[in-house]
């Protein structure tokens, strides 16, 4: 990527300080700013390749980024015609129309229900690592502006809108798999569904969220890294790959992972989340996202045994060892998601007995 784009490194930086903009401003306008910063920063790099599909999706993502950013600005501008002020804690916002606005605004930018409808088709159309990109860096300005809003106002109408959208993102993201085999679409399904679950956490305890986002991010880093590393750009079904190989067999852990099949690392961040929030009153809005996490595990397992069966005629496993030894840092990977899960659960069931 950064061979074919010699500009590449700036254009990450100036994504990069956009996100930081966002997240350390106390007002509304210069987190906008920081956004539209972010906005330019991220869009060359997903045409640096000029094909149509990254063209089309290059497209669509600057016009809901844009949607999203206009809805931003103007309910924060609402919130100013209240109280005169840009400033980000206000009492005025709480009673206004504009944290709704502002609401609507964030989960366009993230691809949150019932916003989520550009999420596949973006993703579709893309390489490997602009969609890591997509998928892990540009959820942290969002994110941590729910945070914010969280801590402005707690009043029920913004705690039951959020319980809507990670209910409905988590269902979206479950039906939304079914009998889909593209593999991009198929992650930005996940990525719906994990959503959810970031939304809900952030309704208990902040760094239960900032823990299921660090494993997600850690999880979705490795598969992507692992795809791309194996010259699988031009992939659109996971069963294109004909021999049961290493790569092949740590994707579909990885995926299993996202899914959240214990004892993996993915399963762990679920459970957290369903500890911390099991004592209160939302127990509905959790059955919701455990049925959707269910509806996403179950498409990867079945994919997991199609691919496994239909290959493992064709292979040995004194081949799949051998390649072992020669994919070290994957094969680090794979044991990380593997024993870490296996770890921080025992942990855990240590620290509660």
């Amino acid at each position: 990527m950064f061979s074919v784009l010699p500009f590449s490194y700036m254009f990450m930086m100036v994504m990069v300080m956009g996100t930081l903009l966002s997240v350390s401003s106390f007002h509304w306008l210069s987190i906008w700013a920081g956004l539209e910063i972010n906005l330019i920063g991220f869009l060359p790099l997903l045409v640096y390749q000029k094909s149509t599909s990254e063209s089309e999706s290059a497209v669509k993502y600057f016009i809901v980024q844009a949607l999203g950013s206009s809805m931003l600005i103007f309910g924060s501008l609402i919130a100013f015609n209240m109280s005169f002020t840009w400033d980000l804690y206000t009492n005025s916002l709480s009673h206004s129309v504009g944290l709704l606005v502002i609401l609507s605004g964030l989960c366009m930018k993230l691809g949150l229900f019932p916003f989520h409808y550009w999420l596949p088709s973006v993703m579709a159309g893309l390489p490997w690592i602009t969609c890591l990109l997509l998928a892990t860096w540009q959820k942290f300005a969002p994110l941590f502006l729910f945070l914010c809003l969280l801590e402005l106002s707690e009043s029920y109408m913004l705690v039951l809108s959020l319980c809507i959208i990670s209910a409905g993102s988590s269902i979206v993201g479950g039906i939304g798999g079914m009998n889909q085999t593209q593999v991009r679409a198929l992650l930005a399904y996940s990525s719906i569904g994990h959503l959810g679950w970031m939304t809900f956490a952030l309704l208990h305890s902040e760094w239960s969220m900032k823990f299921y986002l660090l494993v997600y991010v850690l999880v979705s880093l490795f598969m992507f890294i692992s795809l791309w590393g194996a010259d699988l750009g031009t992939m659109k079904d996971i069963s294109s790959l004909k021999n049961f190989s290493f790569v092949q067999m740590s994707v579909m852990l990885f995926l299993l992972s996202l899914g959240g099949l214990p004892p993996l690392l993915g399963f762990v961040s679920k459970w957290l989340v369903i500890l911390v929030s099991s004592g209160n009153t939302f127990l509905s809005v959790l059955f919701v996202l455990i049925l959707g996490s269910l509806m996403s595990l179950f498409y990867y397992l079945s994919l997991f045994f199609s691919v496994l069966l239909s290959n493992m005629k064709e292979s040995n496993m004194g081949a799949l060892m051998f390649e072992t030894k020669q994919n070290n840092a994957l094969a680090l990977a794979v044991s990380f998601n593997l024993v870490g899960g296996v770890m921080i659960a025992f942990s855990n069931l240590f620290y509660i007995l």
